[in-house]
């Protein structure tokens, strides 16, 4: 009995569901898309990256130091004399470490802009899709980045492009 009614049920959700999603008006957006494409992340990017423009160079010129180091032990190693070595050998922990740390540093820092920045944009996307939700009177709006499991996406429902073109009208 109780296999008979999982059956029955099982056939009536294949036929009634087409006749609900009939009347479902869906949309995709891709939101880091819709966030990357818009200008205002975009110059608050650039303000970061040129913000932390210093560090990165320091961070490379001590990389480039290890490594002029490291070049020094393999060419000279066997010609210097041990304190020399433990000395080159020494600086180069020395930078190495850092190196290590100012990179930590650097992450660190760009991880919060990456907050800073989310915390800024998205309120403005909520607002965006809020505003299409009621113009275009869509039921359900999904995130493209959860789709994994579905194969593909009509691209006339996905709505990135115009999130990202009504971020830049309200800039």
């Amino acid at each position: 009995m109780m296999k008979k009614f999982l059956q029955f049920s099982a056939l009536a959700l294949v036929l009634v569901s087409p006749l609900a999603l009939a009347e479902l008006k869906v949309a995709v957006i891709d939101t880091q898309r819709a966030l990357a494409d818009s200008s205002e992340a975009m110059a608050l990017l650039e303000k970061a990256q040129a913000e932390l423009q210093k560090e990165q160079d320091e961070l490379q010129a001590l990389v480039g130091e290890v490594q002029a180091a490291q070049e020094k032990l393999q060419k000279d190693g066997e010609v210097m004399s041990a304190e020399e070595r433990r000395k080159v050998q020494k600086e180069m922990e020395d930078k190495s470490a850092e190196a290590q740390f100012l990179n930590q540093r650097l992450q660190k820092e760009a991880n919060d802009r990456r907050q800073e920045l989310l915390q800024v944009m998205v309120p403005k996307v909520q607002a965006v899709l809020k505003d299409l939700i009621e113009i275009e009177g869509y039921d359900m709006i999904m995130e493209r980045a959860s789709l994994g499991a579905i194969g593909y996406v009509n691209s006339k429902h996905d709505i990135t492009r115009r999130v990202t073109e009504k971020l830049n009208e309200k800039r």
